[in-house]
């Protein structure tokens, strides 16, 4: 990073670090949280080398704290439903602590590649892998034809595909 844009970065941070932290404050009834991801981020800001120009810093830094909190929920959501499952297991059967957040980072990771992927390809796939459902049954469902149910669970398989060939790079 050149001199300049440490210059625009340093500004953009003593102008809206107060207003930033109270903004996710609000959002997160935590001013531990909210330090985190104020800091997370003016990191992805730094990381992504566009600062923006002082009259949309605001809705730029909004945009991106805002993408923090829904990723800091639905990591929340996660870890919550795996608690939940695995609560009535008996105690031999329960993973160890470490082991628990390996699992909780791999249920994070499938939600954001399920995310990423088109609203029926998503249902389309779960349909098939969680619900065992035909895919006549599934087509009803969505009210598509059977060949794009086909092409969206080609499409999820080819994406899960994706990620994890990236995974092992």
């Amino acid at each position: 990073m050149n001199r300049d844009a440490q210059l625009q970065f340093t500004q953009l941070y003593e102008m809206h670090q107060g207003w930033l932290s109270n903004f996710l404050r609000k959002r997160l009834d935590c001013s531990h949280k909210a330090a985190d991801l104020m800091q997370d981020t003016y990191l992805k800001v730094l990381v992504s080398g566009k600062i923006p120009p002082s009259e949309y810093a605001r809705p730029y830094l909004t945009r991106i704290a805002k993408g923090l909190v829904v990723d800091q929920y639905r990591r929340w959501r996660i870890e919550q439903a795996y608690v939940e499952s695995i609560r009535h297991l008996p105690e031999a059967y329960q993973a160890a602590p470490e082991k628990r957040l390996e699992v909780i980072e791999t249920l994070i990771e499938i939600d954001t590649l399920l995310h990423k992927i088109p609203e029926k390809v998503r249902q389309a796939f779960l349909l098939r892998r969680l619900e065992g459902l035909s895919y006549s049954d599934i087509a009803s469902q969505l009210n598509v034809s059977v060949s794009s149910v086909e092409k969206y669970v080609a499409r999820a398989l080819q994406a899960c595909a994706l990620a994890m060939l990236e995974r092992q790079e």
